[in-house]
């Protein structure tokens, strides 16, 4: 019985089928997503979508999908779906659908008269190329399959219209053909593991509709070109493998290939299972010697705060230490760069926000429960480096008061948190002054850091560190403690933000909390009573003023309501932790209730992992990035610490 899986009724029904999607990827930024019925539903889309490095930074739709038809008797059954304009879907390949399943790979069986056939998709781990494998599992006649390839060639946030500067020309390779659309663009290969009539026919599918695109208010139609079509025949129990990528391969081993595939693959049999493989899947690797992790899917590229926070529970939670290792080492120099002044590579986004240093020792403060000796041969000096450079109040927009040792940074114009949401160049929630997590985190790092020092012997260091944290352990509590019994969110000269927000589940969750036992139980219990959802933690109290649950309305109104009420699953992570901080053994059946719900999302949206936030009222809707690298990682790393506390 598989883990994932969803019968007839499901598949036929698109108001349920439309809105699941699979996503598979390669270590590239290369991915294949499409919803489970076939139909594409948003111009992020596709069967292949890669970078194009000679063109720009962006993603790039490569094939949009391969239209199949089974023919018998000369019948033609077309197994494709595509929505045209007032909801008219054609061919209505989801009619044929009999299961759809995904352990290890999404596999789709169709049912058309007497003919069974089998579709399974895989994704190249090492290429920016697709592999389809096709087995007719049963048939009573002679049957000939069509094999129809609509491409886009165009970036993922476009869209793309019937034009006259495409390139229609093709050249023949090995089982198959090669062509690129537009100069610039790769030569792309289709091929297939046996000899296959390309038949060329050039047209454009015009009027092609994304409907979650419309829903959302985004430009949704465009025309897809069709050069022809691919024809051959199969027999009963016979395998076709169809490969698309930008590179020639020899289709004599594309068997052999597919089968070694599919042994790397972690089978979805388990919401844990479920969770390990999306965090592979966020693995960028741009050179043989350089790893990072993507932010998640579809547009987002490597940026340095969701690295530093999702780098434990990609790594650690998973058994994967080496791959800590390696990631760490790939970003300390582009660290190193942005402390000295010196000019960046523009691979890790967004390293200048003044939080993200704090976030880089949190990181790898978990890797030292792990390995400490390791760590102070790797990182210690470095830690000290951070913390020395903050100290120093050489950061742009970070500055160590004199008076009270706090943090300070200016977010009026500028978002300088994880709640990073601009409106007409304004930030939505401008945060500025003294942050309460900037402030949990920064008494976390000085604590952490004489904690290193004295392991490594190096006691005036210590000393030195342990001095400012004594000072910013009383600020912290002076600072943000209010009479109610819970932490301002942030506050700035004189205005105190008063607005129950979860960015003060960190000063509990911290190995090093500024509070004592009975404030770090009275902020939970807050966070608990008026943020807790099923889907993850509200990003402001349905008290607040400007709460706003859902994502929905204007692109204004949806820049508003982000940070202003929709759930984050990502903050389970230090909820949780904080939760069994406080609350010890006890607290182990609250954070199994957490788990099971979470575990609910993975039948819904993109399929076997988890988006980046959600409505926070029923029915939970999810939105932004389908697959998020912080959703993932602190679920793991929750999941860890439930472990550990069992």
């Amino acid at each position: 019985m598989s883990y994932l899986k969803f019968d007839k009724d499901l598949m036929i029904n698109l108001e349920y089928s439309l809105y699941r999607n699979v996503l598979r990827t390669n270590r590239k930024g290369a991915y294949q997503n499409t919803s489970i019925s076939g139909c594409n539903t948003s111009k992020y889309q596709g069967l292949l979508v890669m970078p194009v490095p000679f063109l720009d930074d962006d993603n790039h739709l490569i094939l949009s999908s391969i239209d199949e038809t089974v023919i018998q008797h000369g019948a033609h059954f077309n197994l494709g779906i595509h929505k045209y304009n007032d909801d008219n879907y054609s061919p209505k390949g989801h009619k044929y659908i009999r299961e759809f399943t995904i352990d290890s790979v999404p596999k789709t069986i169709y049912r058309v008269g007497g003919v069974i056939l089998s579709k399974e998709i895989m994704f190249s781990s090492k290429e920016n190329r697709l592999m389809i494998r096709y087995k007719l599992m049963d048939a009573h006649s002679p049957t000939i399959m069509r094999f129809k390839p609509c491409m886009a060639f165009r970036n993922i946030s476009q869209l793309t219209m019937q034009n006259d500067q495409v390139d229609r020309s093709y050249r023949k390779v090995e089982n198959g053909i090669s062509t690129s659309m537009y100069y610039g663009y790769p030569e792309f290969f289709m091929q297939f593991n046996k000899q296959v009539d390309f038949v060329y026919q050039p047209y454009w599918n015009k009027g092609v509709e994304y409907i979650q695109d419309m829903q959302n208010g985004d430009t949704f139609k465009e025309d897809l070109y069709v050069p022809g079509y691919f024809e051959l025949p199969i027999s009963k129990g016979e395998e076709v493998i169809f490969s698309a990528g930008d590179i020639l391969v020899d289709t004599t081993t594309l068997a052999d290939e597919f089968n070694a595939e599919l042994q790397k693959r972690t089978p979805r049999s388990s919401f844990y299972n479920c969770l390990k493989n999306s965090a592979h899947q966020f693995y960028y690797i741009p050179k043989t010697d350089e790893v990072y992790l993507l932010a998640g899917y579809p547009w987002f590229k490597v940026r340095a705060r969701d690295q530093f926070i999702s780098l434990p529970g990609c790594t650690l939670s998973v058994g994967r230490r080496d791959d800590f290792v390696a990631i760490m080492n790939s970003s300390i120099p582009h660290i190193h760069d942005f402390m000295n002044n010196r000019p960046r590579r523009n691979i890790i986004k967004q390293i200048e926000d003044p939080d993200l240093l704090l976030w880089v020792i949190w990181s790898l403060q978990q890797y030292w429960k792990e390995d400490r000796e390791g760590f102070k041969e790797r990182y210690a000096d470095f830690v000290f480096s951070i913390v020395d450079y903050i100290l120093s109040n050489k950061h742009p927009n970070l500055i160590v008061d004199k008076e009270n040792g706090l943090l300070l940074t200016d977010g009026r114009n500028v978002a300088v948190s994880w709640m990073n949401a601009m409106q007409n160049g304004k930030p939505v929630i401008p945060r500025s002054g003294y942050l309460v997590e900037f402030n949990a985190l920064w008494y976390n790092a000085l604590k952490f850091s004489e904690e290193v020092a004295d392991a490594v012997k190096q006691e005036g260091k210590a000393t030195r560190y342990g001095e400012r944290a004594s000072i910013v352990r009383q600020s912290f509590v002076e600072t943000f403690l209010n009479n109610a019994g819970y932490l301002y969110d942030y506050v700035d000269g004189t205005y105190t933000d008063w607005n129950v927000r979860p960015n003060m589940i960190f000063a509990v969750s911290a190995d090093y909390s500024p509070l004592e036992r009975h404030q770090r139980k009275s902020v939970i219990d807050y966070v608990t009573k008026e943020l807790l959802t099923p889907v993850g933690i509200r990003s402001l109290s349905p008290k607040g003023y400007n709460y706003h649950p859902r994502y929905a309305g204007t692109t204004e109104e949806k820049e508003y309501a982000y940070f202003n009420g929709c759930a984050f699953p990502w903050l389970i992570g230090p909820y949780i932790e904080a939760y069994l901080k406080v609350f010890g053994k006890s607290g182990l059946s609250l954070a199994d209730r957490i788990m099971i719900e979470l575990e609910d999302q993975m039948q819904n949206d993109c399929i076997g992992t988890l988006s980046e936030f959600y409505d926070s009222s029923p029915p939970f809707y999810a939105h932004g990035g389908f697959s998020f690298a912080m959703s993932v990682s602190e679920t793991l790393r929750a999941k860890r610490l439930i472990r550990s506390f069992e």
